[in-house]
């Protein structure tokens, strides 16, 4: 796409919501249901064209991970958008009275997303929706680095949507940048926290709110009382859906010293229960490209050669058909299997970086004061996962801490939960979405106050005297 195509884009919609501001419930509505029809009638063709971009990554795991979402966001805002979109009184101030006060929820205009590559479904339709829902009109760029499922998005967009309501902008890096340059009047972002600071400066030039869900080292803290085999299980799953390549995948464990073999254990029986086999199984995500691998390989080197000490899981492999051998040869390399790091310190690559794979450093720890000292002294994750049965101890850690969100003795969950709004904190994000969160961070809540003719306003009109001391004396002994 050209840069002239991309503007004529967005001044096609800019328009259309500049000449018809209030979108009426009835067309939000039937926008969200063309979306639900489009995944119910070409659900198996997007989850094909991520089965051909990742090479393996089961259509299973695509309704798991993005359509069981989608269609949840769906039926909760089709359920739900009516109370959204109603006028919130509001109570007014005794010196303002009889004047009525209210809050109205109005569309933004039109809303820029910039979707990854890691769930590229959910993560490109879900602000979308959101967006949607909230009157508005959505340009998607989604990542140049699943080509299939970006083609795919843009030709069924193209066929349920006018390109002046949504549309979907296919291009490489240098399209994205064009993209987030252009004066939206909302941008999302999903993904790294490094490009997520290129894209709030180029979004700041035309003072664009931006919503970032970025990343980060989101660690599992694991409590003495803690039941091993049970928390295994949890981070095992949460680490190794789509092999580690999610933004609030468990980057760490923090368990307490002495539980090292107990753990490790408890994981390597985890890994084996939920993937019997790794290399040629389809519910194990590659790792997206041979580039990623190569990374995540060389963090396990250099881990290896400054003292760490790396545990690979390693359960008994598949075999490929015939007739499949040289697509599974390919997408079976980049399968890579579980890894535990013990001894890992802070000069390592994997404990610098978000690692998005399937490496969970193990670190020991023997006071959580100072494990709160730690957290504290770092950026703030995307999320927090704690596992133990100490509510006070709970408390107190989720107290002192500054997460995104947390999850107790499980990972990922609270994210498939529709009320809690979804988002980071300083360096993994600003600004939630989801459920209500999300409509309310896409439209705009006007002031409205409703002036009555008996308005007390002329007691506070200059000139000033005697007569406002006695006012001011009675509102002082009132408020």
């Amino acid at each position: 796409m050209i840069p002239a195509d991309l503007h004529r884009l967005f001044e096609a919609q800019h328009q259309a919501s500049r000449s018809q501001v209030e979108v009426p419930l009835l067309v939000r509505r039937e926008r969200l249901l063309r979306i639900r029809k489009m995944l119910d009638e070409h659900g198996a063709v997007l989850a094909a064209a991520v089965q051909a971009d990742f090479g393996m990554r089961s259509p299973r795991l695509t309704e798991v991970a993005d359509f069981f979402v989608l269609r949840n966001l769906l039926n909760q805002c089709l359920r739900k958008l009516a109370r959204w979109m109603r006028p919130q009184r509001v109570h007014t101030p005794l010196y303002l009275r009889p004047a009525r006060a209210r809050i109205e929820r109005q569309p933004l205009g039109v809303v820029g997303v910039i979707s990854p590559w890691n769930y590229p479904v959910q993560l490109a339709l879900a602000p979308a929706i959101t967006a949607l829902a909230a009157g508005n009109r959505v340009m998607l760029k989604p990542s140049e680095l699943t080509p299939h499922t970006s083609a795919q998005l843009a030709a069924l967009v193209d066929q349920f949507f006018s390109p002046d309501e949504f549309c979907v902008v296919q291009g490489d890096a240098s399209i994205a940048t064009q993209f987030s340059g252009l004066p939206f009047d909302h941008l999302v972002f999903t993904g790294s926290t490094a490009v997520g600071r290129r894209v709030a400066q180029a979004a700041a030039v035309h003072l664009t709110p931006t919503t970032l869900e970025l990343g980060g080292k989101s660690p599992c803290l694991i409590a003495q009382d803690c039941d091993l085999a049970d928390a295994a299980l949890k981070i095992a799953h949460g680490k190794l859906l789509n092999a580690g390549q999610t933004c609030i995948a468990p980057d760490y464990v923090l368990l307490p010293r002495g539980r090292e073999q107990a753990f490790a254990q408890a994981y390597r029986a985890a890994v084996a229960r939920l993937y019997p086999t790794i290399i040629g199984n389809p519910d194990y995500a590659s790792i997206l490209t041979k580039r990623h691998l190569a990374r995540l390989r060389q963090m396990l080197r250099q881990a290896q050669s400054l003292g760490a000490r790396v545990d690979v899981m390693g359960p008994a492999q598949a075999q490929p058909g015939e007739a499949a051998a040289s697509l599974w040869s390919d997408a079976a390399e980049r399968q890579m299997p579980p890894a535990l790091v013990f001894g890992a310190t802070s000069e390592m690559q994997l404990m610098q970086e978000e690692i998005f794979g399937p490496i969970l450093p193990v670190i020991t720890y023997e006071r959580l004061d100072d494990v709160v000292a730690a957290l504290n002294a770092g950026p703030r994750p995307l999320a927090l996962y704690w596992f133990g049965s100490d509510e006070n101890v709970r408390d107190g850690i989720l107290r002192r801490t500054v997460s995104g969100g947390v999850t107790v003795n499980d990972t990922l969950m609270h994210i498939a939960h529709d009320n809690l709004p979804f988002g980071g904190v300083g360096d993994s994000g600003w600004g939630a979405y989801h459920g209500e969160q999300g409509f309310l961070r896409f439209s705009h809540q006007k002031s409205v106050l409703l002036q009555s003719r008996w308005s007390m306003g002329a007691l506070f009109y200059p000139p000033y005297g005697p007569r406002l001391d006695r006012v001011m004396g009675l509102l002082r002994r009132w408020l």
